[in-house]
């Protein structure tokens, strides 16, 4: 990650498997009363929530130290206090340290990447990741349009990828830290060669 030197206060939602990545979106169902008493705070102030990763699954909750945070750009309130939402993932961001607040979630301190532009990969890596990609689809019965993944953008595709598949939590939070986007891609290419040989099938449609 590459620092900004910018800080600022940060509510985060530590949620495994749910990656956030800039420019990307992730919807969210909200249920728990002290999320649900996280997205109303964010709404009266600057629709800003940090999502991140837990590294233990034991209360309290160890978090990864990187993340992504997003903006709240569509949101349904429930009659009954849930929340179904949208997050807009504007840029990664790092605990420098977790705040003692009385709010019954959690608070963190941290540092927000600098804003990069949209990379591409070398035709070589889209059509590496292409393939491979249709090979793990194949592999674990997956239904995927693969038409429509022809006309992602290589930003797209890759950080979508990394969103939806069905890795471990550590896999993902190696998808989220990796630096570059062919650095990425390589990596999304290495663990389904893994997870394809070893892993279990499940569901997903990637699309």
């Amino acid at each position: 990650m590459r620092p900004s030197g910018n800080l600022g206060r940060l509510s985060v939602f530590p949620l495994a498997g749910a990656l956030l990545f800039p420019r990307m979106h992730l919807p969210l169902h909200i249920f728990e009363p002290r999320y649900r008493a996280l997205v109303t705070d964010a709404l009266a102030r600057d629709r800003r929530i940090g999502m991140i990763q837990p590294r233990t699954p034991d209360e309290p909750v160890q978090l990864f130290e990187i993340g992504c945070v997003g903006r709240i750009s569509e949101v349904d309130a429930l009659d009954d206090g849930r929340f179904n939402l949208v997050l807009e993932g504007l840029a990664r961001f790092q605990i420098v340290r977790e705040l003692d607040v009385t709010t019954p979630f959690r608070q963190v301190e941290a540092e927000f990447e600098e804003n990069r532009l949209s990379e591409t990969l070398g035709l070589a890596e889209r059509s590496s990741l292409e393939m491979e990609s249709r090979r793990f689809a194949d592999s674990q019965g997956y239904a995927v349009d693969w038409e429509a993944v022809s006309r992602l953008d290589d930003e797209s595709l890759v950080n979508g990828i990394a969103q939806i598949a069905p890795f471990d939590t550590a896999s993902k939070q190696a998808l989220l830290e990796a630096d570059t986007l062919s650095e990425r891609a390589d990596l999304i290419v290495q663990l389904m060669q893994f997870f394809g040989r070893y892993g279990e099938a499940g569901e997903a449609t990637l699309q």
